[in-house]
């Protein structure tokens, strides 16, 4: 949240020069304040797990958020229950007159196919499209970051030579992106993935800028000027347990999948995973729907339009 204070004081040019945001006395009186909307487009199979981690992470906020899931209408969920998809889910025709402060669309289990295969690519590039004018910010996570680079700039996904799977350090590469404010020099992402991002691609498009990027991970945050389209690569949403879940089903498949680095105690799977992680995930959040969308989104959210 912004500091407020009075509307000559000295701090304020100190302040700003800083990157600190702040709120003169005159336009706080003035602030109308109302609830965000922000939409959820859940790809991930167990829809139930994500949509839980994002609204706790949403929910550590003094904002008041109003939060819509929708899924895709081209593809059949396997791992949730229809009951509940038909209880608290919509389709995107039930939206797309709709304008939202902010949205997120999730990571996907379909990173090794080539876009065009993607059962619901067509869809997923109606609704990317049409976020662009109806949408005041879109957070792309994992596969929906490589997704949303190449619609929205061309810019082709890489395979690994192996899986990224593990928690790995990564580091602010522009110091004055106000999605890492309060984050220290080095800070952990939960990586589970088996393609990647070329930085130089990402460098080589006007109004691209990599705000963020581990040794080992390439980038991993990239925005587009204002902000108005964020790319995460990793997966800073997932609870404790998310890897070694992943990690055995893996294992329970056949795959000759590692131990994911940096996660379990001693590297030991049948020890518990240590969590490092958590609190630079709600900063993160708290930061985007802060700066991103709270503090520029329009109060009349059909001027989103």
């Amino acid at each position: 949240m912004p500091i407020k204070i009075p509307n000559d004081l000295p701090a304020v040019k100190t302040l700003t020069d800083e990157n600190i945001f702040v709120m003169t006395e005159k336009r706080a009186i003035t602030q109308d304040i109302r609830p965000l909307e922000i939409l959820l487009l859940n790809l991930m199979p167990k829809k139930i797990e994500t949509e839980t981690q994002l609204s706790r992470l949403l929910g550590n906020s003094p904002l008041q958020v109003n939060f819509t899931f929708i899924h895709t209408k081209s593809h059949e969920s396997k791992n949730t229950p229809p009951e509940h998809l038909f209880t608290f889910y919509k389709i995107f025709d039930d939206v797309k007159e709709r304008t939202f402060d902010g949205m997120i669309i999730t990571g996907a289990p379909v990173e090794q196919m080539p876009f065009c295969e993607v059962e619901y690519w067509d869809e997923l590039c109606q609704i990317m499209e049409w976020s662009k004018t109806h949408v005041h910010s879109t957070l792309h996570i994992c596969w929906g970051a490589q997704a949303g680079l190449y619609y929205h700039y061309g810019i082709e996904k890489k395979q690994l030579q192996k899986k990224l799977f593990g928690v790995f350090p990564h580091t602010v590469n522009y110091k004055k992106s106000i999605l890492f404010r309060g984050f220290d020099d080095v800070f952990n992402v939960p990586q589970s993935r088996y393609t990647t991002v070329d930085a130089e691609d990402i460098k080589a498009v006007p109004g691209l800028k990599i705000l963020a990027s581990g040794k080992k991970c390439g980038v991993y945050a990239v925005s587009n000027k204002g902000g108005r389209q964020i790319f995460i690569t990793g997966h800073s949403e997932y609870d404790a347990d998310t890897l070694k879940n992943e990690y055995l089903r893996d294992k329970a498949a056949g795959l000759d999948t590692a131990i994911p680095e940096n996660y379990f105690k001693d590297d030991d799977p049948k020890k518990d995973p240590i969590v490092s992680w958590r609190a630079h995930a709600n900063l993160l959040f708290c930061n985007w729907l802060n700066y991103f969308v709270y503090q520029t989104t329009p109060y009349d959210i059909e001027k989103i339009k």
